[in-house]
């Protein structure tokens, strides 16, 4: 990983992939107010989480997958 934050980034779409999560929910665990670390904007910004309906039509955030591949990279790279 070249960039510091990927490591984070990682871990955000790991826990989105492991299972749906609500919006409020992601966001009360991955928004930072850190101009550093920016990792909830980043993820999305990279199009690797993105909003979706689950089949009860309940908003959620699960993990792309672009989001699945750059989890997979991250984890080869280790």
């Amino acid at each position: 990983m070249r960039d510091p934050l990927d490591a984070l980034i990682a871990d955000m779409v790991e826990w989105v992939a492991a299972r749906p999560r609500g919006y409020a929910e992601t966001l009360d665990a991955w928004r930072t107010s850190c101009p550093r670390l920016p990792v909830w904007e980043t993820a999305c910004d990279r199009r690797l989480v993105a909003r979706a309906a689950l089949a009860d039509g309940t908003p959620a955030i699960v993990a792309t997958q672009a989001g699945r591949a750059f989890l997979a990279a991250s984890r080869a790279a280790m």
